[in-house]
């Protein structure tokens, strides 16, 4: 199994480009299976969940061809691919291959709009907290699907095709967002979503749907509205830059110091996090490409946050965030309001010498002069590149094992850093 070795000290400097989003090409991926059209996405990762993605979806019958690289070849392994689902083959979703990605249980949604009918094995995915699929049942019930639970698979049967109708989230989810999206492009008359997510990557997937000849308006906001169409056809659509991956490289900056680029991005994407790390005293300035990032080393000022839906501050840049207040002068708090387990980081960032307590949802941070290289264990994906965050300002060498966590959502990490003065190597098994 491979790890990272990173010996920390040195700051960043030089451009970094963002890849295409991880959380954008899946449910783009998966918008596919509604049509026996071919959909041409660009920009999607070379990711490891991506490269699973297609393996779930080839095994209902999902036909794919992917178009070379950039020209340029420090810009990443960016690549077009066609999907195209001219004969759906199966409509079950096995646990074998669902059980490893999370947001594999997603084809639900396409395959009963298109087909009928689905039989979809409960999902797996990062042990971040239970993340229950009750909103996705109870959002497609809600559309005159008939579904029972037997086995650990969900069997979906909609025989009169999805109908129109209204529903509202008891509270807001990207994912189920996503599925009652896709599967009401095909409905008989209008469906009503509300308290939808409000993200960007809900957007793109609607933009997409719509360059399709879907009708959906509202994406964005916290009510959706579709317009059943009889049939989509094919398209071709962009993936949106990572936000994500802007968010940690923004972070590691702050945290290491330097002057960086991220070429490829947008500040639109992410302004809550942003602010955030403008408060803790890096310098961000947005730009025609990208965004600048800056911090000449005077010291990160200690900043509260609490994680919200979009377009608060990123579950998935909790982590990172906490890395870099663990060199704060003084004491922050970060409080976790999405996951009820997302902080198995903690234990692995005290390792290096962090000083954190936690109470509830809430992590006490408390900064430290120095961190001090060691050993540490990846447990998820986003709290495997807040090691690597950490440990860019760490006295001497970090070794993270376990690292098939950050190839899930971190196209060439040691690639970028490294071009920018970090020394980061992968080191194989």
């Amino acid at each position: 199994m491979d790890r990272i070795r990173i010996v920390g000290g040195e700051s960043l400097n030089g451009v970094i480009p963002i890849s295409g989003a991880k959380n954008a090409a899946l449910p783009l991926m998966i918008a596919s299976l509604l049509t026996d059209d071919t959909l041409t996405l660009e920009n999607v990762p070379h990711l490891a969940d991506v490269e699973q993605l297609i393996r779930i979806l080839g095994n209902h019958g999902v036909d794919y061809s992917v178009n070379g690289r950039r020209q340029a070849q420090d810009r990443g392994y960016s690549r077009t691919i066609h999907f195209t689902a001219r004969d759906i083959v199966d409509t079950t979703a096995p646990y074998e291959l669902v059980s490893k990605m999370r947001a594999s249980f997603w084809v639900i949604g396409p395959l009963i709009a298109r087909m009928g009918e689905a039989r979809v094995s409960l999902p797996g995915g990062c042990a971040i907290g239970t993340r229950p699929v009750d909103l996705f049942i109870d959002g497609l019930k809600a559309l005159g699907v008939e579904i029972d639970i037997d086995g650990g698979y969900v069997n979906a049967r909609a025989p009169k095709g999805i109908q129109g109708g209204s529903y509202e989230f008891p509270k807001v989810s990207v994912g189920a967002t996503h599925v009652l999206m896709m599967a009401a492009t095909l409905a008989n008359g209008t469906v009503e979503i509300r308290n939808a997510a409000r993200e960007p990557e809900v957007e793109n997937l609607a933009k997409c749907l719509n360059a399709m000849g879907a009708r959906i308006s509202g994406a964005g906001s916290e009510t959706i509205i579709v317009e059943g169409v009889g049939s989509l056809s094919g398209a071709r659509h962009r993936v949106l830059p990572d936000r994500i991956e802007t968010g940690t490289y923004a972070m590691a900056v702050a945290m290491a110091g330097g002057d960086v680029m991220l070429e490829d991005t947008s500040a639109s994407l992410l302004e809550s996090a942003l602010d955030t790390l403008r408060a803790a005293g890096a310098e961000i300035n947005p730009t025609n490409s990208g965004i600048h990032v800056r911090r000449n080393g005077s010291g990160l000022e200690p900043v509260d946050v609490s994680t919200d839906p979009f377009p608060g501050f990123p579950t998935d840049l909790q982590a990172q965030f906490m890395a870099l207040m663990t060199r704060a002068k003084g004491t922050s708090h970060i409080t976790e309001t999405i996951f009820e387990n997302r902080f198995m980081h903690v234990q692995e960032l005290a390792r290096l010498g962090a000083d954190i307590a936690l109470s509830g949802q809430t992590a006490t941070v408390r900064g430290v002069e120095q961190l001090k290289g060691a050993q540490v264990m990846a447990t998820d994906l986003r709290a495997s590149v807040s090691l690597v965050i950490a440990a860019l300002a760490a006295e001497g060498e970090t070794v993270v094992n376990r690292v098939y966590h950050l190839d899930r959502g971190f196209e060439r990490l040691e690639e970028k850093l490294t071009r920018c003065g970090a020394t980061v190597e992968r080191l194989s098994s």
